[in-house]
């Protein structure tokens, strides 16, 4: 699959970069793309989460009332999850909500996601660049050469690199992640991937 490589200005330039078509003209799996994205999505999850049981309540542990003789149910102490303050039964408790997913499943979700990627032609290839330093406008402006202002998008870099990060950052729909940490859901959540030029060697390699 070849693709036209685009300058920052928006425009195609003379070059064309060939895709590997192991990794973007993959038969995409759609059952290893939804377990990545879960698993994903399940790591985000702090599980802090928690009530106090009756055992942790404040609260007298002294019977309220006798056994028998009063023609009501029988009680313990007000620590009883049946009364207003008393303890919850079953209640969440701190937890962690990641789960395993084998490599393999995770490198075919990520080949079947760029598949995806490419079919649908949502794959932007960029001529490198950088900025002489961090300007939200600079990256607002580069987006807009495109129309892709108010679209999410993810800048794939093959390197790090500080003022195109923090140009970026202040835009809520935009994402910048290098190639070595390029993931499904940052993939799928994306209405167009833009890869640098030096990147595509670089997710090759990874995949």
């Amino acid at each position: 699959m070849k693709l036209a490589v685009h300058n920052i200005t928006g425009k195609e330039t003379s070059k064309k970069i060939d895709l590997s078509k192991e990794i973007f003209g993959f038969e995409p799996n759609d059952h290893a793309i939804y377990l990545d994205v879960k698993q994903y999505l399940a790591a985000q999850r702090t599980g802090t989460h928690k009530t106090k049981g009756r055992s942790e309540v404040k609260g007298s542990r002294r019977k309220l009332r006798k056994q028998k003789g009063s023609g009501a149910a029988r009680v313990g102490d007000i620590k009883n999850p049946l009364f207003r303050g008393g303890g919850r039964v079953f209640g969440p408790q701190p937890r962690s909500y990641n789960f395993k997913v084998n490599k393999k499943v995770k490198r075919l979700a990520r080949k079947s996601a760029l598949s995806h990627k490419a079919k649908d032609k949502n794959i932007i290839v960029l001529e490198d660049f950088t900025f002489e330093k961090p300007n939200t406008k600079s990256y607002s402006n580069f987006l807009s050469n495109f129309d892709l202002l108010d679209n999410k998008t993810v800048l794939v870099l093959s390197e790090s690199n500080k003022n195109i990060l923090l140009s970026s950052r202040n835009l809520k729909k935009s994402r910048v992640v290098l190639a070595s940490e390029l993931n499904t859901y940052d993939v799928m959540n994306a209405n167009k991937l833009m890869i640098m030029e030096s990147s595509i060697n670089e997710i090759e390699k990874n995949f």
